[in-house]
């Protein structure tokens, strides 16, 4: 693939970018990324660049204030080869067709040595002028890399400044688990156009990865010279790898090749490595420099990654402790909520025309479930299909974390309610049933190798999943189980929750009782359900399960006739006749899922 070098007045100004074939080019001092910004010769659109039939054709465009000049003479459009340039302002761009190809067909060097981190810490600059202007500006030159790519083409020119003696330089990256750890390419670049072909040492890379340090490779005298045709081609009297540290560039190292500065076929004296402790040094500055960003973005991704899972508040307690920690799966005390949409079959029927449509207003109830408890500091577990899970007590431990599920489902119950009352609404016709269980649970990253998730599993999790589907049964928009209600009647306000115990039921399926009990808004949030006609409900209940039903079908009948829960009971004892079976337990079996 043939690339296309800018170069600048000043060494930094400077880019090397691979042509797309047939792929058409805007050159212009904001185009990015084929941007000029450095020359003021160059207009916002300068250029049309296209590589057909081996050439690059260029074609000056109207909106262009000053001319392209090939081989000093202003040009309107002009085809160049490889090797030939056109100059623009003060900008040389010369096309080449040079590759590199990492090999280990290398000579083996006369001098190879290893330096450490810590040693090069103490090494003094001898030249220290130069290499601090290049360090200065590093943050700058981070700043202006709108992308990785472009951070790595103001890395290499960073290089390329900061080791005058450099020849090329590559950030090259080996994968441990792609077959035979092929050593990928990331960026390259040449000080001087050749027009033969880059040939860094794959063993030199290697060696520098595999040991996680700096190693140095000699080739010196006339005879080394004439035996390896590594260096003849490159002309090079040494090269260097310097591993990029950290997570976010495991694998990653900096390649750097040039010639000592007396060097040369004249003067066949040997050279040692040492002699590069300035070059090591200045570019284990530019690797820390390199990793420390993309350390950054590695976060600000894994950060964003997590943003549809986690609320604000859990975000911003993980970004002060290490991610893999604190999501790691582990048992813990939590509070779940599974919130469901009712009535999604008959629309879908209904839409089965616009789907579309459907899929917009599905999404739209679904980020009602998800913005309710992220606004009560909780995660999202999962989706199913119109159905959202969420859960409180992880990655932070929440003491409140019962009172932030009830919160959270009475916040959905009250959006669904005000969206009925809005006539065209895209939520009129959806309402919505909730269950919340309270216990211990795994939760963590959990999943195969191939895909990982954010969730909660456990016994706690089946329940609260079970409640949700009993609240067609029992009419109840939300339900609880026993632990997660307890703990609202005694640590929770009646002016910010109320809990009216329903039935003992033995769920479909399951062999022990339970009781489950109905969340409902304060008084002055649900007013036709007094606290009055709760103390009557549960009374009732009592009565039924102590086999006095004649009171207990009197003390349903007491409750405001809009209230559907009560349903439940006055249905089952008309069923039975008013009159407890033999054998009552109090436990009413619900006959379906």
């Amino acid at each position: 693939m043939p690339d296309l070098i800018a170069q600048g007045p000043e060494q930094q100004q400077r880019w090397r970018r691979p042509i797309t074939l047939d792929t058409v080019i805007v050159l212009g001092r904001t185009m990015t990324p084929w941007s000029v910004a450095w020359d003021d010769h160059i207009s916002r659109e300068h250029a049309r660049l296209r590589w057909q039939g081996g050439r690059l054709q260029v074609d000056r465009l109207p909106s262009a204030s000053n001319p392209i000049f090939v081989n000093g003479r202003p040009v309107d459009s002009c085809a160049l080869r490889p090797g030939e340039y056109f100059v623009i302002g003060s900008t040389t761009f010369t096309v080449t067709d040079e590759q590199i190809n990492v090999s280990l067909d290398v000579p083996r060097p006369a001098a190879e040595q290893t330096f450490s981190q810590e040693f090069l810490r103490e090494v003094k600059f001898r030249n220290a002028d130069q290499r601090i202007e290049v360090l200065a500006r590093l943050p700058g030159i981070i700043a202006g890399a709108a992308n990785d790519t472009e951070l790595s083409v103001r890395m290499v020119n960073a290089l390329f400044t900061g080791i005058p003696a450099a020849a090329a330089a590559a950030i090259v990256a080996v994968d441990p688990q792609r077959a035979g750890r092929e050593t990928r390419v990331l960026h390259w670049d040449r000080r001087l156009v050749s027009g033969d072909d880059f040939r860094p040492s794959e063993r030199l890379i290697r060696a520098a990865i595999d040991a996680g340090e700096n190693v140095v490779h000699v080739w010196k005298g006339d005879q080394q010279r004439e035996s390896a045709g590594f260096t003849e081609v490159e002309n090079v009297d040494w090269a260097f790898c310097t591993p990029i540290p950290g997570e976010a560039c495991h694998g990653w190292a900096i390649y750097v090749t040039g010639q000592f500065a007396d060097g040369g076929q004249s003067s066949p004296r040997v050279m040692e490595p040492s002699d590069l402790r300035d070059e090591l040094k200045f570019t284990e500055v530019v690797a820390t420099t390199f990793s420390n960003h993309h350390e950054v973005r590695r976060l600000e991704h894994e950060r964003a990654s997590l943003s549809p899972f986690f609320s604000p508040i859990v975000l911003a307690a993980l970004s002060s402790q290490a991610g893999e920690v604190v999501l790691a799966p582990r048992e813990t005390e939590v509070s779940v909520l599974f919130c469901d949409l009712r009535g999604f079959s008959r629309t879908s029927e209904q839409a089965a025309d616009d789907l579309l449509g459907l899929l917009e207003r599905v999404s739209r109830a679904l980020g009602v479930m998800t913005r309710q408890i992220f606004d009560q500091g909780g995660v999202v577990g999962d989706f199913h299909g119109d159905a959202a899970m969420g859960f409180w007590g992880w990655p932070i431990a929440q003491e409140d974390a019962v009172q932030r599920a009830a919160r959270a489902a009475m916040g959905i119950v009250a959006e669904f309610e005000q969206a009925s009352q809005r006539p065209g609404d895209p939520l009129t016709d959806f309402r919505v049933g909730l269950g919340i269980a309270t216990g211990l649970a795994v939760a963590g990253q959990i999943g195969t190798t191939d895909q990982v998730k954010v969730t909660v599993f456990g016994p706690v999790v089946n329940l609260a999943s079970r409640l949700e589907g009993m609240t067609k049964v029992l009419r109840a928009n939300v339900l609880l189980d026993e632990r997660t209600a307890r703990f609202i009647r005694g640590n929770v306000a009646t002016d910010v929750a109320r809990v009216r115990r329903l039935a003992v039921v033995r769920p479909y399926g399951m062999q022990h009782p339970l009781e489950v009990s109905e969340l409902l808004p304060p008084v002055a949030d649900y007013p036709r359900l007094t606290d009055a006609n709760i103390a009557d409900y549960e009374m009732a209940l009592d009565a039924l399960q102590n086999g006095n039903w004649d009171d207990a079908f009197e003390l349903l009948h007491q409750i405001p006739p809009d209230d559907r829960a009560k349903d439940f009971l006055t249905v089952f004892i008309a069923q039975h006749n008013r009159t407890a079976p033999s054998g009552w337990d109090g436990v009413i079996p619900i006959e379906t899922k």
